[in-house]
């Protein structure tokens, strides 16, 4: 059983087993975060390591109180948000009216129609900034006004960018579900 109070300690002791136990033990949950964010693996993978050296070059920071969990979840997304902003340039751009979006009415999807590695898929598909406005506000539960701040973007297009991303995941998941139908015998 892993007595987390212990591990953090000896983490702040720098304590080459325990730093292993705690990234052994957390490093799955985490890298499913740098995933959503990440363009691709090997960009995820680099966002978990990056990060989780800043959890235990910041663990004496932590002080006990609230989800140790969820000290290290706001590290790996802010960890994520730092890394889009420093590979914005790099990424590719997509104008607004480029995006073509369709409105699909009566179609009501479940989560249980597709599995996560489908619904995940869809995510990763998102242009950059529909991403990662999605995560934040649809997944780590910030608000319009938040995300604005760490994006450095406006309120409203915070909202827009979600929007559209909920479009384009309606009109991916409408594809796949099609797709899923030709499949079954």
């Amino acid at each position: 059983m892993l007595d987390l109070e212990k591990i953090i300690q000896k983490c702040r002791d720098n304590d080459k087993e325990a730093q292993k136990t705690l990234y052994d033990t957390y490093s799955p949950v985490l890298f499913g975060i740098c995933i959503r964010y990440a363009k691709d693996k090997y960009e995820a993978e680099d966002t978990l390591q990056e990060a989780f050296f800043k959890v235990l070059t910041k663990i004496k920071d932590y002080n006990g109180k609230g989800s140790f969990e969820g000290w290290m979840k706001r590290i790996i997304v802010n960890t994520a948000i730092t890394n889009y902003h420093k590979n914005k340039k790099h990424n590719s751009n997509y104008d607004i009216n480029e995006i073509k979006e369709v409105s699909i009415k009566g179609n009501n999807f479940s989560a249980a129609d597709y599995t996560s590695e489908e619904l995940l898929n869809v995510i990763k598909t998102l242009p950059d900034g529909y991403r990662m406005v999605f995560n934040l506000y649809a997944i780590e539960g910030f608000k319009h006004k938040e995300i604005a701040k760490k994006l450095n973007v406006d309120v409203n297009t915070s909202k827009s960018q979600y929007s559209r991303a909920k479009k384009l995941i309606r009109k991916k998941l409408e594809i796949l579900s099609k797709i899923n139908l030709n499949e079954t015998p």
